[in-house]
């Protein structure tokens, strides 16, 4: 098995009125439950210029962190507040190139 993280991303698409409000509720979920998980390693949230999408960009240690991570209580009670305000488009990888300068 490999050490590299599992890198899970969400692509929110949302109204450029709603852009700032589903920042401040991914902060507090990521702050209050997110970094409470076993087998979390770091989140980003990146925000369009234009108001119109967020990605989030998390690590886990493992397929299986994600899945527990999903399961949680918190997180099924978090996820209705996100699709109340954006759609959402998700996906499991892994890094294949990072470069920095």
């Amino acid at each position: 098995m490999s050490d590299e993280p599992v890198v899970l991303i969400n692509l929110l698409k949302v109204e450029p009125t709603k852009q700032e409000a589903l920042i401040a509720l991914l902060k507090q979920n990521t702050d209050t439950v997110v970094s409470t998980l076993a087998g979390w390693k770091s989140t980003r949230l990146i925000a369009a210029r234009d108001g119109t999408n967020i990605v989030i960009y998390s690590e886990w240690e493992t397929p299986d962190a994600v899945v527990t991570m999903r399961d949680d209580p918190r997180m099924k009670a978090f996820f209705p507040k996100i699709l109340a305000l954006a759609s959402v488009d998700s996906f499991l990888g892994a890094a294949v190139l990072s470069k920095s300068r």
